[in-house]
């Protein structure tokens, strides 16, 4: 049986949220070899429905197709002071109970805190919201800077675009890295941001002309090896150290050493999920780690489990083709 996702659809519909969440689950991928998600919209009250942008939703399944869901995805809420209906509370607290994934896109973690969901674990939305929230659910950890935060099998995103990274991690979970990688490249997007990564950085669009920090970033990814220091990779971008340490920052939220450890340190996982034949000290050399022992130490310093183990796990949860 494939995993199956039930998408929730309500009376002003987020569009781009729920467009996120179909492109990601709905969408037939034969090229990825995967026996791929398999689907529902789930309608929270009787249609049609209305979406931003003046369009017209019909969803012919209601609640109770989320009695079979293995992840939930609640994309967006339309009013962050208004409580959910209780229909829509007691299926999610049903489902939760049984084990189900239950995933929010930005306000959507409102339906989640409603639901008492939320309550002791830590949670994030967009960064907009994060004040109101924490006034209204005090019992809700709030972590302001992270795209995506995972807790207990509830996953909360921030803003819409970071939906597409948190669905992408999902993948990433059920999967592996290379389908993940591949779902990507088909959605022209970047196969990985971490959950911690900032949020909002204090420049997020980049000056006109030509992005030296982007181009940058692309030149030590394809040599990721190299012994990159901060002092070399300003030089490659023509910047002074000091100039560039700040520009990188306001560019990805991250320092410049920072940034480069979590490309090299997700590197290695997927290489460890990949390619089962390389030894760890192989897979450490070609990520720029340098060694099994500094392997497993970025591995713990991320929150992830040793190599070999988190191999094996990987392997055990990966859906079978």
């Amino acid at each position: 049986m494939s995993h199956h996702v039930a998408i929730v659809a309500y009376d002003g519909l987020c569009t781009f949220e729920f467009g996120c969440a179909i492109e990601l689950f709905a969408l037939e991928r034969p090229e990825l070899g995967v026996r791929w998600y398999s689907h529902a919209v789930c309608a929270v009250e009787p249609g049609p429905l209305r979406a931003m942008g003046g369009l017209t939703v019909h969803v012919p399944q209601g609640l109770d197709a989320l009695a079979h869901a293995d992840t939930i995805v609640i994309p967006g809420w339309r009013d962050r002071t208004e409580a959910p209906p209780a229909a829509l509370v007691d299926a999610l607290r049903a489902a939760h109970a049984r084990g189900a994934r239950i995933c929010s896109i930005c306000s959507g973690a409102y339906v989640l805190a409603y639901a008492g969901l939320l309550d002791g674990r830590q949670a994030t939305t967009h960064w907009r919201y994060l004040d109101d929230l924490r006034t209204r659910f005090p019992r809700i950890g709030i972590d302001p800077s992270a795209l995506y935060v995972e807790a207990d099998g509830i996953v909360t995103s921030a803003g819409s675009a970071a939906g597409l990274d948190m669905l992408l991690h999902l993948v990433r979970s059920d999967f592996g890295a290379d389908v993940a990688n591949k779902v990507a490249q088909r959605l022209v997007i970047p196969a990985h941001r971490d959950g911690d990564q900032a949020q909002l950085v204090a420049r997020p669009v980049p000056d006109a002309g030509v992005d030296t920090i982007a181009r940058l970033m692309d030149q030590v990814r394809e040599n990721i090896r190299a012994g990159h220091t901060v002092a070399s990779m300003a030089a490659d971008a023509r910047l002074g150290t000091r100039t560039f340490q700040r520009k990188f920052k306001e560019r990805t939220g991250l320092a410049p050493l920072a940034w480069l450890v979590r490309e090299r340190v997700a590197l290695a996982a997927q290489l460890l999920e990949s390619r089962p034949q390389l030894a760890i000290d192989a897979i450490a050399d070609l990520a720029g780690l340098g060694s099994a022992e500094s392997l497993r130490r970025h591995f713990r310093a991320h929150g992830l489990a040793p190599p070999g183990r988190y191999r094996r796990e990987r392997s055990d949860r990966v859906i079978s083709a």
